[in-house]
């Protein structure tokens, strides 16, 4: 199933976090918007420190009002003082005006699973209005909310790269692609992403999946990821190793033809998936034509290249044997060199 269901509408900040109010008992002074309009230019900027300080001022200007906590609990969100970003984030849904569906509640979710607070969490979940399985005195992590899968763009402010992975609740993605070491993310490893997804991927068979931004590493993975260059005859090869790998309980992952390049504005956008299949002419891959692996996903016009650059995420005990033994079931047709660990 997507995982891009029941996601919220959470307040677009650039465009304006204040909402319009519709009882004047509720409408915040002009001096509120001043601090709070300033305090989401300096935020933009990066400063968090000086909007800090604005939006305390617009919380003590306007104490009752729900957005004043909301928009100190997003701050902190962005600095990832998740203490502090529950404790606003409490305030905020105290005041609101309506029981379920409130974007406060999400923020207040994805604070307590910073903070593995799962009551908390699962309190969150259910007051947005979503199924979280378990009775009401299960104080435990919340599990089998059955989100399916969605792409995560992890170092979204750095060199971003947009994995696939297996929801585990509304907060957290568990990696199931191999990143490439460039992120400093390995396979298996769990993060925390923003509750609105910016961008889509798309596949062949008309499915559509999100995509989340990281937030933090939420739990670390200790399989390392290496690199290694392979000589395989035929797709079938290739897919022979993945499969070992996987049965293993570990993961291979072809870059040459799973890796390329966009731009910010295609990539948080509606992009097709690169399912590794033929020749590849997407307008929106920036790679450059010719270089597979991290330098691009598209050939020079042959529908396979047998030297390929793959990922394999598996122990140091392992990984060699892995190699070899896929070797020794067709020595005709692969080999493999130059491993190294990367991340």
């Amino acid at each position: 199933m997507s995982g891009g269901t029941g996601q919220p509408t959470e307040r677009n900040w650039q465009a304006g976090i204040v909402r319009i109010f519709g009882k004047g008992r509720h409408r915040p002074s002009a001096s509120w918007r001043q601090a709070t309009d300033r305090a989401f230019t300096l935020i933009g900027d990066g400063r968090y420190e000086d909007a800090g300080a604005l939006l305390t001022r617009a919380a003590d200007l306007e104490p009752w009002l729900s957005e004043s906590w909301f928009n100190l609990a997003l701050l902190h969100k962005f600095r990832h003082d998740w203490e502090q970003a529950r404790a606003a984030g409490l305030r905020a849904v105290a005041l609101l005006d309506r029981e379920t569906g409130a974007p406060d509640w999400w923020n207040v979710g994805i604070a307590a699973t910073a903070l593995q607070d799962w009551p908390l969490a699962r309190r969150a979940w259910q007051a947005y209005g979503l199924h979280v399985p378990g009775g009401a005195t299960d104080s435990g992590e919340p599990t089998g909310m059955d989100l399916g899968s969605a792409a995560v763009r992890l170092s979204p402010e750095g060199e971003a790269e947009v994995v696939w992975g297996r929801r585990l609740d509304p907060a957290r993605i568990e990696v199931l692609s191999i990143p490439l070491p460039s992120s400093g993310r390995r396979w298996g490893e769990v993060v925390l992403h923003d509750g609105v997804p910016h961008g889509e991927r798309t596949t062949a068979a008309g499915h559509s999946y999100p995509v989340f931004d990281e937030i933090e590493l939420w739990a670390p993975s200790p399989v390392p990821t290496w690199v290694v260059l392979l000589e395989a005859a035929t797709e079938a090869d290739r897919d022979a190793l993945e499969q070992l790998a996987a049965d293993a309980g570990f993961a291979a992952e072809d870059w040459s033809s799973s890796v390329r390049l966009l731009c910010r504005l295609c990539s948080e956008s509606r992009m097709p998936a690169d399912e590794g299949d033929g020749e590849h002419l997407d307008p929106h891959d920036h790679s450059e034509p010719g270089h597979p692996g991290p330098l691009g996903h598209r050939t020079d016009g042959q529908l396979w290249v047998p030297e390929r650059e793959c990922g394999v995420a598996a122990p140091a005990s392992l990984v060699r044997g892995l190699l070899d033994g896929w070797v020794a079931d067709s020595p005709d047709s692969r080999d493999w060199r130059d491993l190294e660990e990367v991340c």
